[in-house]
């Protein structure tokens, strides 16, 4: 019961990773506020809508005159160059990068001692796929966004990143060349991230901030050249 009667605010909670994080700080006694634009007993609503913003911000602080987290954990929508346009572009970076900054804004004075913000970046932020634009560089705002929060809330508030890999929600054992590919030796799942997530919030954590940790198996670790100890590539 390490949260125990602390207060978490978790963006895209309803599923997935964020419904993982929420739920492994309920399971250490905190209140967990959630949004979401699913259906459910949490706050629905669009992060990319300011009023939605400032809505659920005065909705968990009408509950609770402080906070000790939040989490900023909804995905931007993946689009590329040659699909994605002008406005579907923007709401990403309103959803990755917009309300994340505007939530840090709007909870920063009401942050009790102690308090921490962690944003969900991707290991996207530093290696792409073809056609994944709005989403990589909504993950990679974030993870700028930031070390530039860590400095300014600095005494203040501690803001770290993590970005995932390969995360299957519906917890898959995966075998063969997508275990292996990963020098872990297997796909991540929810707890990967969740865990890294109660880590930096607690106290053990005291001395990090403004860091970005990318929990990936090693993926982005390991060089990959045709032709190589068993690596080959087909055209």
């Amino acid at each position: 019961m390490e949260f125990e009667n602390k207060v978490v605010v978790v963006t895209g909670g309803a599923n997935g990773i964020g419904k993982c994080i929420a739920e492994k700080f309920r399971k250490n006694g905190a209140f967990v506020y959630m949004i979401d634009n699913v259906d459910g007993e949490h706050f629905v609503g669009d992060i990319a809508d300011k009023n939605t913003l400032e809505q659920f911000a005065a909705s968990v602080l009408s509950h609770h005159k402080k906070i000790d987290c939040l989490i900023n954990n909804a995905p931007p929508m993946m689009k590329g160059i040659d699909d994605c346009s002008y406005e579907e572009f923007q709401y990403a970076l309103s959803v990755g990068v917009t309300a994340p900054f505007y939530l840090s804004k709007l909870f920063a004075p009401h942050f009790n001692k102690g308090g921490s913000i962690i944003n969900i970046s991707s290991s996207r932020d530093r290696m792409s796929q073809p056609q994944t634009e709005s989403y990589t560089a909504a993950k990679g705002g974030i993870a700028a966004l930031t070390h530039a929060l860590a400095v300014s809330l600095s005494g203040k508030v501690r803001v770290n990143s993590i970005s995932p890999g390969w995360i299957d929600t519906a917890y898959t054992v995966y075998e063969g060349s997508d275990a292996v590919q990963q020098p872990a030796g297997r796909v991540g799942n929810p707890l990967d991230i969740a865990n890294m997530v109660l880590f930096l919030c607690s106290d053990k954590a005291g001395f990090i901030t403004g860091e970005n940790i990318c929990i990936d198996g090693g993926m982005t670790r390991q060089m990959i050249y045709h032709g190589d100890f068993g690596w080959s590539l087909s055209e």
